[in-house]
C-alpha cells in the first residue's frame, strides 16, 4: 500500500480491492488486545446523531435474532451471542436515535482495539460506482458484465481436513480435478461459461466498478437497478494506479481520481493492456436492496459501514471509528463492521463506505488516514481474546 498523501489518494482506491469478498484467513504474530474503556473517552460521540446508524445496527441484529450461533468470532476475538441477541432484540424496537444512543451508552461497554501496543491503524475508503448499461447488446452497449460462472468451484482447505488452513480456493475442474479459474486475459479472450447480466458502455467504468464490487447501472430509459458481487475468480488482485506508476506512465502528481480515470479513457489499447495485469475478475448479480450488499448478505449504509479483517473483528460487531476525512476535519461515528476487503488485513485496518456516486468517489479516493477504533460489547458479555 502506499503511504498517505493527496497526489496518490486515487491510486489508494485502486490498490484496495473491494467487492464482498471474503477477506483474509491470514493471521499475522500481531499481539492483539481489547482495553476496557468509556463513552466519555469516545472523541465525538456526544455529536453523533446517529443518522442511519439506526438503520445500520438494525439490519444487522435483524440477522443476529436468527442467527442459531452462540457466539459472534473471529480467529482473535469471540464473545456471547446470547447477549447481544437480547439486546438486538430490544435494540430494534426502539424508534427514537436519541433513545437509541442512551440505550447503547446504559447497555454496552467500548473497548479499545490494541495491537502491539498501539491503538493507531490505517483507514481508507470505498464507494458504490456509476455506470451505463442496458440488458441488450447494441449500440455503445458493447461490454459484457457476468454473472458467476457455471464451471466456478468454491472450496474451503478446513471443510476437507481440520488441521489444514481455514483457505478459500476457487477454482474449475477440469480431467477430474480442481485447476485454477481462468484469469483476466483468459476471460477477455472469450474463454467463459457465464451470463451475461448488463451489458455496459465503458470498459473502464465496469472495471472500475469491479474494484469496488458494486454500482447502480442507469438504463436506456433512466431506471437505475443496482449490481452487486457475485464472486471472483480467486486470482491475486494488482492495482492498477500501481501498474501506472511502476511502468511511469503516469507521474506520482498526476495520480488523482479524475487524472487516472482520463488517462485510461484516452489511452485506448494501452489502457486495456495494462488492466488485463490485473489477474482478479469479479462475477456481479443484480440486486434489489437500499445499497450495496456486504460480506454479512445486508445492505451497506452510507457512512455506516465498516469493512474489517474479520480475522480479529467478528462481523456484526458494533465499532466506534475515529479517524480523519479528506478535508481534514474529524470522522468520528458509530459504524457496523459488516464487510471485508481482499486488501483490509490487520487488528487495526477499516475501509469506510462513504456512499453512491461521484461526491462519494471524490471523498473515497483521497482518504488514506491514520486512526483507531473501539468494539462496543454488552455488559459483563464473556470477552474471550486470542493475542499473541
Amino acid at each position: 500500500m502506499l503511504k498517505r498523501g493527496l497526489i496518490l489518494c486515487f491510486v489508494m482506491l485502486l490498490i484496495s480491492c473491494r467487492g464482498g469478498e471474503q477477506g483474509s484467513s491470514f493471521v499475522s504474530t500481531q499481539k492483539f488486545e481489547l482495553k476496557k474503556s468509556n463513552f466519555s473517552e469516545l472523541k465525538g460521540w456526544k455529536d453523533d446523531d446517529f443518522y442511519l446508524f439506526d438503520k445500520a445496527l438494525k439490519s444487522v441484529c435483524s440477522v443476529i435474532v436468527k442467527n442459531p450461533r452462540q457466539s459472534l468470532n473471529s480467529d482473535r476475538l469471540s464473545y456471547s451471542l446470547l447477549a447481544y441477541k437480547n439486546h438486538c432484540q430490544k435494540m430494534v424496537m426502539i424508534t427514537d436515535k436519541n433513545a437509541l444512543k442512551r440505550y447503547i451508552e446504559s447497555n454496552f461497554e467500548p473497548y479499545a482495539v490494541v495491537v502491539n501496543g498501539q491503538t493507531a491503524g490505517k483507514f481508507t475508503s470505498y464507494y458504490e460506482a456509476n455506470i451505463r448499461a442496458s440488458y441488450e447488446k447494441g449500440g455503445v452497449y458493447q461490454y459484457p458484465i457476468y454473472g458467476k460462472p457455471k464451471d466456478l468451484v468454491e472450496v474451503n482447505l478446513k471443510d476437507f481436513d481440520a488441521s489444514l488452513p481455514n483457505q478459500r480456493l476457487v477454482g474449475r475442474v477440469k480431467n477430474g480435478k480442481l485447476v485454477k479459474y481462468y484469469t483476466r486475459t483468459e476471460i477477455d479472450n472469450g474463454q467463459l461459461d457465464a451470463p451475461v447480466i448488463l451489458w455496459g458502455d465503458d470498459p473502464v467504468d465496469i472495471y472500475i466498478m469491479q474494484i469496488q464490487g458494486a454500482a447502480v447501472a442507469t438504463l436506456p430509459n433512466g431506471q437505475e437497478v443496482r449490481v452487486g458481487y457475485a464472486e471472483n475468480n480467486g486470482h491475486k488482485f494488482r492495482g492498477i494506479g500501481s501498474v501506472l506508476l511502476e511502468k511511469k506512465l503516469i507521474k506520482p502528481s498526476e495520480a488523482s481520481m479524475p487524472k487516472i480515470r482520463a488517462w485510461l479513457k484516452n489511452n485506448g489499447d494501452t489502457a486495456k493492456k495494462n488492466m488485463l495485469l490485473n489477474d482478479r475478475f469479479i462475477f456481479h448479480q443484480i440486486v434489489k436492496a437500499d445499497g450495496p450488499i456486504g460480506a454479512m448478505g445486508l445492505p451497506l449504509y452510507a457512512g455506516r459501514a465498516l469493512a474489517v479483517d474479520r480475522a480479529y473483528i467478528p462481523l456484526g460487531s458494533m465499532m466506534w471509528m475515529e479517524t480523519t476525512a479528506p478535508d481534514g476535519l474529524p470522522l468520528n461515528r458509530a459504524v457496523m463492521a459488516e464487510d471485508v476487503g481482499s486488501a483490509i488485513q490487520g487488528g487495526i485496518r477499516g475501509d469506510y463506505f462513504w456512499g453512491h456516486g461521484e461526491k462519494a468517489l471524490e471523498q473515497a479516493g483521497r482518504m488514506n488516514a491514520s486512526g483507531r477504533y473501539y468494539i462496543l460489547l454488552p455488559k459483563g458479555t464473556e470477552v474471550s481474546v486470542y493475542g499473541r
